[in-house]
């Protein structure tokens, strides 16, 4: 079977998919594809492949006679099939279910009633993706006005940390590598997307909450860079007050008085501040369940004015862009499951994380100003996962350097183009395969190196930022969000010659990010790195006719079979691990989203990371004959 044209298999694109079909059509390609990848219901594994006229169909049957028939096409990224005319056709009686809501109360009647919760709530997130859609369309040429207004025509020239924002905000109207129906957020509706969602570069004033420092655990910033690294024993420095002159958590904070606050609130108090949508939702539930309620004061007056990152939750300060503050929000995106509160476990794991990585990079020289880590070490709790904030601060001196999350770099910019067709334009001489190559050999083989130590990194392309330009040959990448790794603990000893250490010793609340076995590293590694920040890029670059697909992965294959081998110098076990598991393997795993974010509870699917569970797919980086 001659395998489908590149320009189809394409993840996230503006390719034919979202420009000549409706949004509710391209929905329902990427929920069926999905479904699909996860085998819900058997569609994958016990499908029975048909070829007709027009081309291959799946058929599941489901009894008494009746089956499922799905259209599919070769895909090869992620997932062998992916759905093709946006239809499931029911027989006998051939009725075909041309929507979400027709297709998810189809494929739930196959499921176990208790399942039956999961399938309502899909569709409900489908039916929000879809609302989002339609609202992105209509505001598309306001937005991007709004952008070219503030900051130029020409992203690559779009600079420094306001500069990024607005890249945020081009990343922010394109789809998700895998997850079907990103652009919705569980429980807000168009006034709230409007007024605080990344795609809509809103600009909004901060609640504040007093509350009394005896009931804050606070830890404030150690500095950031290779400067401030963990020994060679790996034992963190004990307590939260690990002060080496860094930024104070309530640097640039409004003052109790500014704020109108009562008298009684302007000594022996912290204060936090608060997302507008928290403040008027949930944070009263929250303030009751930690008996805070009579302790606390929430002041009427809002004050800081930020903006949205492309992490909704995540805000940079309007005036100090480089300052951002990680403030929960009682919504989900990317799943039912996959909350956008801020646990005070996660912040003690960004900071644990954040200091490893500090460690790498001492060791490891050769990324010396060409790895950067943001500062996220300062932050503060009050015992609830709303009632929290982190404050990361960006690297310095990067004013004159065009600043872009990987996922901005197939986004349409506003003249149509892409902004990858931008930044080759300004730093390759056009040549958009050489920027590719440019940033996937470092990437890889930064991401190796780690793999080396025993450390993979949830750091997809929402968490890596591309740094060109400012004075500095070549690329440059700024890593954030590092509270979610796994660590393979004797790998790291081995690699900085010291005891095995515990998850206590390495400062992580989370037991489940320190294993005992490369397994959990090689999948992560497979699932982000390689997935979602490599492989999306090549089959973006193919959809789009930048270069032939064959082409593309193979210089994926070659950049990592390179940062391989120069691993396997030092570690030779590591690199023998990745070239077993995703050089040479026959399949790769493949992040479940759906199953493991909505359509399962953690019991029946057996996740106990929704944000780690897999399935399987073809390996695309397989040399073939």
């Amino acid at each position: 079977m001659t395998a489908a044209p590149p320009r189809a298999t394409g993840p996230g694109t503006t390719g034919p998919w979202t420009t000549e079909r409706p949004a509710a059509d391209h929905q329902l390609l990427r929920v069926l594809g999905a479904l699909l990848r996860e085998d819900v219901a058997g569609l994958r594994t016990r499908g029975t492949l048909l070829h007709r006229a027009d081309g291959p169909w799946l058929r599941l049957g489901t009894g008494h006679g009746q089956a499922l028939l799905l259209p599919v096409r070769e895909d090869g990224f992620q997932s062998t099939w992916a759905a093709r005319l946006p239809l499931l056709r029911q027989e006998p009686d051939a009725t075909d279910l041309t929507t979400c809501d027709a297709v998810l109360a189809a494929l739930a009647r196959l499921a176990a009633p208790e399942d039956a919760p999961g399938y309502t709530a899909f569709a409900e997130e489908c039916r929000s993706d879809l609302a989002a859609r339609h609202l992105h369309a209509a505001t598309r040429d306001t937005v991007l006005a709004r952008l070219t207004d503030s900051h130029g025509p020409r992203p690559a020239h779009w600079h420094g940390h306001t500069g990024s924002l607005a890249h945020d905000t081009l990343a922010a109207r394109t789809d998700h590598p895998v997850h079907p129906v990103p652009r919705g957020r569980k429980g807000l509706g168009e006034p709230e997307l409007r007024s605080y969602a990344p795609e809509f570069h809103p600009r909004f004033a901060l609640r504040w909450l007093s509350l009394p420092a005896e009931h804050v655990t606070t830890a404030p910033a150690a500095g950031s860079g290779a400067a401030s690294h963990p020994g060679p024993d790996v034992t963190p420095p004990t307590g939260p007050a690990r002060e080496t002159g860094g930024v104070r958590l309530d640097d640039g904070w409004p003052t109790p008085a500014e704020l109108g606050l009562p008298r009684g609130h302007h000594e022996g108090h912290v204060l936090l501040p608060v997302h507008p949508l928290t403040a008027a939702g949930r944070l009263h539930d929250a303030l009751a369940e930690t008996g805070l309620a009579r302790h606390a004061v929430l002041a009427e007056r809002p004050l800081v004015h930020v903006v949205p990152t492309l992490s909704m939750r995540t805000v940079a300060l309007a005036d100090r862009p480089g300052t951002h503050l990680k403030l929960p929000l009682a919504t989900a995106t990317l799943g039912l499951l996959n909350r956008r509160t801020v646990t005070p476990g996660s912040l003690r794991d960004g900071a644990a994380g954040q200091r490893l990585l500090e460690g790498v990079l001492h060791r490891e020289t050769r990324f010396a100003g060409r790895v950067l880590l943001a500062d996220e070490s300062c932050y503060a709790h009050a015992g609830h996962e709303l009632l929290a904030v982190l404050r990361r601060t960006q690297p310095a001196g990067l004013d004159d350097a065009t600043v872009l999350p990987l996922a901005a770099l197939l986004a349409p910019a506003p003249d149509g183009g892409l902004v990858i067709g931008h930044l080759a334009d300004r730093f390759h001489g056009g040549d958009r395969v050489a920027l590719a190559d440019a940033v996937l050999t470092l990437l890889l083989d930064w991401q190796t190196t780690l793999f080396g130590h025993g450390i993979a990194l949830e750091s997809h392309q929402q968490n890596i930022s591309l740094v060109l330009g400012g004075g500095t040959d070549g690329p440059r990448l700024l890593l954030k969000d590092n509270d979610g790794p796994r660590v393979h603990t004797r790998r790291l000893a081995e690699a900085w010659g010291c005891a095995e250490p515990t998850a206590d010793a390495l400062g992580f609340a989370d037991r489940r990010i320190c294993v005992t076995e490369d397994g959990a590293v090689a999948d992560l590694f497979t699932a982000i790195t390689v997935h979602l920040c490599a492989g999306s890029l090549a089959f973006g670059l193919a959809a789009h006719g930048t270069a032939p697909l064959g082409r593309l992965l193979g210089l994926i294959r070659d950049r990592l079979a390179e940062a391989i081998d120069r691993t396997a110098v030092t570690r030779p076990g590591a690199a023998a691990v990745l070239r077993a598991r995703v050089l040479d393997a026959p399949e790769l795993p493949v992040k479940a989203m759906v199953t493991a974010g909505t359509l399962l509870t953690k019991a029946r699917s057996g996740a106990a990371d929704i944000n780690k569970h897999y399935t399987t797919g073809p390996n695309y980086l397989l040399r073939k004959a």
